[in-house]
C-alpha cells in the first residue's frame, strides 16, 4: 500500500484525506479519487484497510469496487488507518463519521468531535475540514472549537448519496451543498466535484447548509407516509394505489418520484434523520408536528403488514411458517440497519410465527432469529404465507406456478407490488395487494 505522502500518479488535483471508510466516506473517497484528486482514506480497523487495500470492498453497492479498484491501480487511493498521518499530507479533509441518534433522536456527535480533537495538531495552515456526515445545526462551530485552530477553516458539505445509486450520485449530483462563511473557500470544495458538480453548488451559509440534509430527509419520508396512507384508503374503497399515484405523478407540481407505496421506510438515513430533526427543532421551541406524525404512522404501516398476514391465516401466525422475500431495506444493498423487513420479521417472530427468508445479499444460516434459504423457492417450501418485503429484479420474475406448489398455504402478501395480481391468481394464489382492492377481497380466501 502507497501512503498518502508518497503514493504515485497525476498529482493535478487537491491532496484531500477521508476521515472514516463507511458507507459515505468510502464512496467519496473513491469517486473524488476517479475525478483526479489525491486522497487518503482512513479507517481505525487494521482488517479493514488490508482489505480494502487489497481491492476487496466490503460493502454492496453498484460500481463501487470498480472505483476502488481504478484509484488503487492509479495510485490517486490509498488507505490507512493514522488518521494524523492522512491529514498532514493533505489540505482538504472530510469527516464522514457516523452520528447515531440516542433514545431521545438526539444525534450522537462524539464520533466527529473526538476525531476533530484528535486532528487538530496536524492540520496543515489553512486547511479546509468539512463535515459530510449529517449533523444537525451548529455542528460546524463545535467542530472549530473541537480542532483548536484558528488559521482553518470548516465547512459543511452534506452528503446525499441514495444506496443503491451512490456512486451515480456522487460523480452526477443533484446539487452540491456548500456552508462556508468564506465564498472562495466554498467555490474551492464545489469544484472538487468537477466542472459538473461545481456546476450544481448551492452555496449557503453553514447553518443553512447543515439543515437542507435534514429537511431532504424528512420531506421525502413524510411523501412516502403520505402514500402509504393512501395506499391503506384505496385498499378500504376499492381503488387502486398504483393508479392514483400515477394520476399524481403527472402534475408538474408533484412529480412521480417516492410514491411508491411499500412496507414503510427504514434504512440509515430517513429514520435517524427524521428524529434528529425532531429533536432540534424541540430544542428550539418548534414543534414539527407533521414530522412527528411521519414517524409514528411509518411504525404503524409496518405493524399493519404483520396484522394483514396474521388475517390472512384466520388471526393467528403461531406456529405457522412464513416466508419473506427480501430483508434489506431496500433493493441494490446489503444494509439491513431499520429495515421494514426485518421489523417485520420480527413482528411476526413475536407472534409465533417461524420465518424462512431469502436475500440474495444474505449468506443461507440463522439471523436474528430468521432461517435465511439460498434461494426464493427454499424459503418459500411449506409456507403459509408468503410477504413480499424488498423489490429485488429477482422477484418479479420467478415461476408462480412453481411457487403454487412449493406452498403449503395459497397467501402472497405483495408489499412491494412487484407482481401482478391476476397472474398470481391464475395459479390458484390468494393475491393480499398494498394498495389494492385485491387485499380486501382476498383475505378470507387464504389458506
Amino acid at each position: 500500500m502507497n501512503d498518502h505522502d508518497t503514493a504515485t500518479g497525476a498529482t493535478d488535483g487537491e491532496r484531500i484525506a477521508v476521515i472514516g471508510s463507511g458507507y459515505v466516506g468510502l464512496t467519496l473517497a473513491a469517486c473524488l479519487a476517479h475525478l483526479g484528486h489525491q486522497v487518503a482514506c482512513t479507517d481505525r480497523s487494521e482488517a479493514r484497510v488490508e482489505r480494502l487495500s487489497a481491492g476487496d470492498v466490503p460493502i454492496v453497492e453498484d460500481g463501487l469496487t470498480a472505483v476502488v479498484r481504478e484509484g488503487l491501480d492509479r495510485g490517486r487511493l490509498a488507505f490507512l488507518t493514522d488518521n494524523g498521518r492522512a491529514v498532514a499530507a493533505s489540505d482538504i479533509v472530510f469527516l464522514c463519521l457516523p452520528t447515531p441518534h440516542g433514545a431521545d433522536g438526539q444525534a450522537d456527535l462524539s464520533f466527529v468531535l473526538t476525531v476533530a480533537d484528535e486532528i487538530g495538531p496536524h492540520l496543515r495552515r489553512g486547511a479546509i475540514v468539512i463535515t459530510k456526515s449529517t449533523v444537525p445545526v451548529g455542528t460546524a462551530a463545535l467542530v472549530a472549537t473541537a480542532l483548536g485552530r484558528d488559521d482553518v477553516h470548516v465547512v459543511s458539505n452534506p452528503e446525499f448519496l441514495a444506496e443503491g445509486t451512490a456512486v451515480h450520485d456522487c460523480l452526477h449530483p443533484d446539487r452540491i451543498v456548500i456552508g462556508a462563511d468564506s465564498e472562495p473557500v466554498a467555490r474551492r470544495v464545489a469544484d472538487l466535484y468537477g466542472p459538473e458538480g461545481a456546476a450544481r453548488a448551492v452555496l449557503t451559509d453553514i447553518a443553512s447548509a447543515e439543515l437542507i440534509k435534514y429537511a431532504s430527509n424528512a420531506y421525502l419520508a413524510t411523501r412516502l407516509t403520505f402514500v402509504n396512507a393512501m395506499a391503506e384508503l384505496c385498499e378500504r374503497v376499492g381503488a387502486d394505489i398504483g393508479s392514483v399515484t400515477a394520476g399524481m405523478g403527472l402534475d408538474h407540481r408533484i412529480g412521480a418520484s417516492f410514491l411508491h407505496a411499500g412496507p414503510g421506510w427504514g434504512g440509515s438515513c430517513f429514520p435517524k434523520d427524521t428524529r434528529a430533526l425532531v429533536h432540534t427543532a424541540d430544542a428550539f421551541g418548534c414543534d414539527l408536528a407533521v414530522v412527528k406524525a411521519a414517524i409514528a404512522s411509518n411504525a404503524e404501516h409496518t405493524t399493519r403488514i404483520v396484522d394483514k398476514v396474521a388475517a390472512a391465516l384466520d388471526g393467528s401466525v403461531s406456529g405457522r411458517r412464513i416466508a419473506l422475500w427480501g430483508l434489506t431495506f431496500k433493493a441494490g444493498t446489503d444494509d439491513r440497519r431499520e429495515s421494514p423487513a426485518m421489523v417485520i420479521a420480527q413482528g411476526l417472530i413475536e407472534l409465533g410465527a417461524s420465518v424462512h427468508a431469502y436475500d440474495p445479499t444474505v449468506a443461507p444460516g440463522t439471523v436474528e432469529g430468521i432461517e435465511v434459504h439460498a434461494s426464493p423457492m427454499d424459503a418459500a417450501a411449506g409456507a403459509s404465507v408468503l410477504v413480499v418485503a424488498t423489490e429485488w429484479p429477482e422477484f418479479a420474475t420467478v415461476d408462480l406456478a412453481e411457487l403454487g406448489t412449493v406452498m403449503a398455504g395459497g397467501a402472497v402478501m405483495d408489499a412491494r407490488r412487484m407482481l401482478d395480481p391476476t397472474a398470481v391468481a391464475d395459479q390458484g394464489l390468494v393475491y393480499l395487494g398494498l394498495g389494492t382492492g385485491h387485499t380486501q377481497r382476498a383475505a378470507a380466501l387464504a389458506v
